[in-house]
């Protein structure tokens, strides 16, 4: 299965924080899946960071540098994520979980995610 996680499960699965549940812990954990992380999120935590909203140790190259370390792919933004922007209906505000649904729904992926309004959309989901 291919899995893009949401900003706040890869920054909980990062810290070790208990928020992220034993099935997507499980999920992350199982190597029959591919994890992704969105550009998206990490352009979201470079602009938490750098306003004070967000602490992250290291920075945000801490955070690069760890997604890479636990073997995760890095998503890019390509034009047909893109147009899958305006395909969705404007039902989540938030221009980087708008992204993240995009890329799940161009790139057939299962979102991990708590985010209620991102569980509103027509795709697979995972917490």
């Amino acid at each position: 299965m291919d899995i893009i996680l949401d900003t706040h499960a890869v920054i909980w699965f990062f810290e070790g924080d208990k928020r992220l549940s034993k099935t997507a812990l499980d999920a992350i954990y199982n190597l029959d899946n591919n994890i992704y992380v969105s550009i998206a999120s990490v352009w979201e935590m470079a602009i938490k960071l750098s306003t004070g909203k967000l602490e992250f140790e290291g920075g945000i190259e801490r955070f690069i540098e760890t997604i890479y370390k636990n073997e995760f792919v890095l998503l890019d933004i390509s034009p047909a994520h893109i147009v899958n922007i305006i395909k969705l209906p404007f039902v989540h505000h938030d221009p980087f979980d708008r992204m993240l649904i995009a890329q799940a729904s161009a790139e057939n992926m299962t979102v991990m995610t708590v985010d209620e309004n991102v569980l509103k959309y027509d795709i697979n989901t995972i917490w």
